[in-house]
């Protein structure tokens, strides 16, 4: 519970929105305890009626009694109905305040964490998966947002509604209470216990989807490799033990899901057996009238949805709690790339190194001994090398991806460490060793790292690169989507 302290924040920021539709919840169980209390008046009235009825038999009274008999039921019939209606009506402004909030808070923790990440260096995304990123947005953020919507709307209206009806049920049959509740916890112990074997089993089926799913990405993404050495078929049957593992973690959570549903009717059923049953012996004895029994039922099934409810709800904030210790782990996650002086500085271009080092901090390899070199403004350098020279390094260093380990890194004379580090990067260009092609116009490709890059500077740039015929043969031009990492054109073509 301590990782969700973390989202209090987001409950102040919405709080109108949580008050409003605490409001509303109270004024939507009110109006669902009125129907029962008619009810009741409605079975009384029935029989107080009918015993008049037959009282006045063979008189003109007997007509007017069934006349004020027949627009009592329907006064009553009429107010059932509007109660009913004005229940929905409070039911759905209940829903577009606390469930529009917690959309809302998915909305803002969402960019929370994707703006987090984007501040984080290149060592943090070297540790950790992209699978495990994308899981952390998605899932972990979807799970959080089930805290704060059907957690806390449910969890208030199960608060709500017990303060306001059990006072009233004890008020009217202390002993009919007591027996038409006994089920209840049982029933909210018994879908918790599910609840908890439903989530392990889900966990495994999400794991196992999570492998499917990667297994049939690197399969599309490397359609072309697989083609070219004929392992199709090898690939097929690593897709079919793929799939069989997440259909048969299917199955047993479909078992699990079958028990789950008869089991929660039963105890309902019992419920209502015992009310009926207890309240039977009342009436006998004078206690209580048939209409209590009717008023007692409703109640039972007004009750049962939030007491079930009750293990759902501890079994998403256990799981909430999970997810947002796992965000927690890296919204806590800080930069060590940070500018000293926020220095913004129109760059000349003198790049001196002095006595550098540099260790990866992920893989302890030291990249880099005592290297030193100055390349003055005008100059182009050329820096050959063995694989794992640390060629690609020095780049690194340079558009300040990492940091040195020791030694100095100076542009026009002063420490890298304080410029800005937008302001820096926004002035190198930078063609890294890895192609990569976002799936957009080639339009917006090229014009990646310029955002104010006019159509002239874009057709010059493909006019360098030897793309402009390529480009007009295409049937879209410039406005052509490339794809996915730019499949849909060839190799050459992705490098210039």
């Amino acid at each position: 519970m301590n990782d969700l302290a973390y989202l209090n924040k987001y409950l102040f920021k919405y709080k109108y929105h949580l008050i409003l539709g605490t409001l509303f919840i109270i004024i939507a169980n009110y109006f669902s305890i009125i129907p029962a209390v008619l009810v009741r008046y409605s079975f009384d009235l029935l029989k107080g009626n009918y015993e008049l009825f037959k009282l006045f038999n063979g008189f003109d009274l007997q007509t007017d009694a069934y006349a004020l008999f027949a627009k009592s039921i329907w006064i009553l019939g009429i107010l059932i109905l509007i109660s009913a209606l004005l229940r929905g009506i409070f039911m759905f402004f209940m829903r577009q305040t606390i469930i529009v909030m917690s959309r809302i808070i998915k909305y803002d923790l969402k960019n929370e964490v994707f703006e987090h990440y984007q501040s984080l260096p290149l060592s943090f995304y070297r540790k950790n998966n992209t699978g495990d990123l994308m899981n952390r947005i998605s899932e972990d953020v979807s799970k959080v947002r089930m805290y704060f919507g059907p957690a806390i709307m449910y969890g208030i209206t199960l608060l709500t509604l017990f303060l306001m009806v059990i006072p009233f049920m004890f008020s009217i049959n202390f002993k009919l209470t007591i027996y038409s509740l006994i089920p209840l916890p049982i029933l909210s112990l018994s879908i918790y216990l599910v609840n908890n074997i439903i989530h392990k089993r889900s966990e495994k089926i999400q794991e196992s989807l999570s492998n499917l799913s990667t297994f049939v990405q690197e399969a599309f993404s490397g359609i072309r490799v697989i083609k070219a050495f004929d392992r199709e078929e090898d690939i097929n049957l690593q897709f079919e033990k793929e799939s069989t593992d997440y259909k048969n973690k299917s199955l047993k959570l479909t078992f699990v899901q079958a028990v789950f549903f008869p089991l929660i009717m039963s105890l309902i059923g019992l419920s209502v057996i015992l009310t009926i049953y207890i309240g039977g012996v009342e009436v006998f004895n004078g206690s209580i009238s048939t209409g209590v029994i009717a008023e007692f039922i409703i109640y039972v099934n007004l009750l049962t949805w939030p007491v079930a409810a009750l293990g759902w709800i501890t079994s998403i904030i256990q799981q909430a709690a999970a997810s947002q210790k796992r965000i927690n782990e890296f919204l806590e996650t800080n930069t060590d790339i940070i500018s000293i002086e926020n220095l913004e500085k129109n760059l000349e271009g003198t790049i001196e190194f002095k006595n550098v080092d540099f260790i990866y901090p992920d893989s302890g390899i030291h990249a880099l001994k005592n290297i030193s070199f100055k390349v003055n403004q005008g100059e182009s350098v050329a820096i050959i090398g063995n694989t794992g020279a640390g060629k690609s390094t020095l780049a690194n260093l340079i558009c300040r991806m990492y940091d040195i380990s020791s030694g100095s890194l100076k542009i026009d004379g002063q420490s890298i460490q304080r410029y800005n580090l937008s302001y820096l990067r926004s002035q190198i260009g930078f063609v890294p060793q890895d192609v990569f092609l976002f799936s957009d116009s080639i339009r917006n490709n090229i014009a990646f790292g310029n955002p104010d890059m006019n159509e002239e500077k874009i057709i010059q740039a493909a006019k360098n690169a030897d793309l402009l015929n390529n480009i007009a043969d295409l049937p879209n031009g410039f406005d052509t989507r490339v794809g996915e990492r730019g499949i849909t054109l060839s190799g050459g073509q992705k490098q210039r």
